[in-house]
């Protein structure tokens, strides 16, 4: 089983990569998190089942009330939820995990978050009270909420509702997104943004169809709307040998951020095979069987090819 401290230390993300965190967390003997903050960090235990909502009421709406719920965005349909430190964001931040997601990468750490019938259904002011109780967490550490996913546009209503309850409690918002629905977010919803963490999967047309099944394009609209707005911007981009990292597509991702003027910082996140296991208990065929890790010299160099456009890059 993982323990809770080298997962604190090294937090696996949905898009296949791997992150540090700022400090581990001691397990106790079941595996479940110990800390002094008097709250749970993650939504069950580090040997995370199909889906971590444990300390959420799940709703019991028959389907029909379901639906017209979901519609109204007052269910949502979540994965899991967990409390992390330096990533998804600036401080200590509450991500939440939403089900479903029109893109079909190949590299996807969790992917069984494609599908939203597999999440759990969660009330809108559920998952607010939730966010209520680490207020004074966010305020300490300059955190907050990060609605992720699957991908999170999939359920545009609930995200709606979600941001702005947490900016009425004076809450820091990012939404950690592909773009691809970037047309599901409206201006309204915009506003309620405060960073946006956008997944920019490939520069070249050809290979974001290769590693996703779908366009570009409304990816980078979306990038370029959020930038005329202002909106800050952390740009992801995942590199995987043979898949992204030639250097022409990467230099067709860094010459689109370096365009977008709101972009503070440009994460390269090494690919892992972490997920490969999840793929096969779900009955999918796994493209990236045989692909390594990426280079610490292949790591370096990417990095560069968006440092020489003078971006902030970690």
């Amino acid at each position: 089983m993982t323990t809770a401290a080298s997962t604190a230390a090294s937090r696996v993300q949905g898009d296949g990569s791997t992150r540090a965190a700022d400090h581990a967390v001691p397990a106790g003997p079941d595996g479940a998190p110990i800390v002094e903050l008097g709250v749970p960090v993650v939504g069950g235990a580090y040997g995370r089942s199909s889906s971590g909502t444990s300390g959420l009421e799940l709703s019991e709406a028959d389907r029909s009330e379901r639906f017209a719920q979901m519609r109204a965005g007052e269910l949502g349909s979540l994965h899991s939820w967990e409390l992390v430190t330096a990533v998804d964001g600036p401080g200590t931040r509450l991500t939440t995990f939403l089900s479903g997601c029109p893109l079909q990468c190949l590299y996807c750490h969790n992917p069984d978050t494609m599908e939203m019938r597999r999440g759990e259904p969660v009330t809108a002011d559920e998952l607010l009270s939730r966010i209520t109780r680490y207020r004074s967490i966010f305020e300490v550490t300059g955190g907050g909420i990060t609605i992720s996913g699957g991908e999170p546009l999939m359920q545009p209503a609930f995200v709606a509702r979600i941001l702005r309850g947490a900016k009425e409690m004076g809450i820091h918002t990012a939404v950690d997104t592909s773009g691809y629905l970037g047309a599901h977010c409206t201006d309204a919803m915009l506003e309620d943004i405060d960073l946006v963490l956008l997944d920019v999967k490939s520069g070249i047309p050809e290979t974001y169809r290769r590693v996703t099944g779908r366009e570009l394009e409304p990816t980078l609209e979306f990038g370029r709307r959020l930038a005329a707005r202002g909106t800050e911007i952390w740009v992801r981009f995942v590199l995987v040998p043979g898949l992204t990292d030639a250097p022409e597509n990467v230099d067709a991702v860094a010459d689109y951020v370096a365009s977008l003027s709101s972009v503070s910082r440009v994460e390269v996140l090494p690919f892992h095979q972490m997920g490969r296991d999840k793929w096969a208990s779900l009955g999918l065929r796994y493209e990236l069987e045989d692909t390594p890790a990426p280079t610490p010299e292949l790591v370096e160099r990417v990095r560069e090819q968006f440092r020489s456009r003078g971006l902030t890059v970690r």
